[in-house]
């Protein structure tokens, strides 16, 4: 690692005005991503800040009904909390699916939104990647690409996001809360949440430098099924070649979000309609314009197959 100061923070407001003095710092909670990278020399922040002690470490529930979730709750945490297992079994679902026991005690709900590609050209410093060194190229197109995206691509990058929360949280229609250095707060839908590559793949969200991420918050339940079906080469912490999240009403309609085909959660709303047509229909459209290389093009029949499973269970 290269070195750095550190401090903590006791409040959000706190935390973001920190990083926001210091150009390139970072926060710090569970680390699980963030640590890795700065030993492989990726990630090189001056500072960190560590936010465990501010105050974001509840789930709550919301006066609509719904609930708020701390930005340094513990997946495991999130995951057992007997509200996410009885309205929110998606959420719960996909957290277990994620990592390791040991893994899932340290990482937090904003860290999960944050982790970074397991492209394996990210992470090899040897090789270009124009989401480590913008503009270096992409080594991944025209290489192994197997992982990788086939939807919601650019001629910049092809990767994947790697989380299993986020997935379940675009099918819930999740809202992020954030603060920033000069104190200002908004609400970011999880939709608009994380950004396809463009020509800036390095920019991976919309939070601006120095946005600090202090909940997520959830609706109010919506009933029905809840499931997630992931799709992998081994059975436990690999990530997703394909993921299904989906929400099936007793009438056949529901949400349904895929992980492992896109640079950020993938799910288009008008394909849902065709929902109660079955796998075949509800792929065609969530996966339209697909942009497969000869290594990746199984993920279209593998998404097709992995949702027609996910239905026949809805049924049963």
């Amino acid at each position: 690692m290269k070195a750095f100061s550190y401090e903590r923070a006791h409040s959000p407001a706190q935390a973001a005005a920190a990083v926001a003095r210091k150009p390139g710092a970072k926060f710090l909670a569970g680390g699980t991503n963030l640590l890795d990278l700065m030993k492989l020399q990726i990630e090189t922040p001056p500072h960190l800040v560590d936010v465990n002690g501010a105050g974001m470490d509840k789930i709550a529930p919301t006066p609509d009904g719904g609930l708020r979730i701390g930005a340094v709750v513990r997946n495991a945490d999130l995951a057992t909390d007997a509200r996410v297992r009885r309205d929110y079994g998606v959420l719960s679902r996909a957290l277990v699916a994620g990592a390791s026991g040991q893994l899932r005690n340290m990482a937090t709900t904003a860290g999960n939104l944050l982790q970074r590609t397991r492209c394996p050209y990210f992470y090899d410093t040897n090789m270009p990647c124009n989401k480590r060194v913008p503009g270096s190229g992409c080594s991944a197109i025209g290489g192994f690409s197997r992982q990788h995206a086939i939807v919601g691509t650019s001629d910049a990058c092809i990767a994947t996001h790697p989380s299993d929360m986020a997935v379940a949280l675009r099918a819930l229609d999740a809202n992020v809360e954030t603060t920033r250095g000069d104190g200002q707060r908004r609400v970011i839908p999880i939709a608009d949440f994380h950004r396809l590559p463009g020509d800036t793949p390095q920019i991976e969200t919309v939070l601006q430098p120095g946005e600090l991420i202090t909940a997520v918050t959830l609706p109010p339940p919506v009933g029905g099924r809840h499931f997630y079906r992931k799709v992998r080469d081994r059975a436990s912490f690999a990530f997703a070649l394909v993921s299904v999240a989906a929400i099936v009403q007793r009438d056949g309609t529901g949400r349904i979000a895929l992980g492992g085909v896109a640079h950020k959660p993938w799910r288009v709303e008008a394909a849902e309609a065709d929902l109660p047509r079955g796998a075949k229909a509800v792929t065609g459209g969530l996966l339209a314009g697909a942009r497969t290389t000869p290594q990746n093009a199984f993920k279209v029949s593998l998404a097709e197959r992995a949702i027609a499973a996910v239905l026949q269970e809805a049924r049963s």
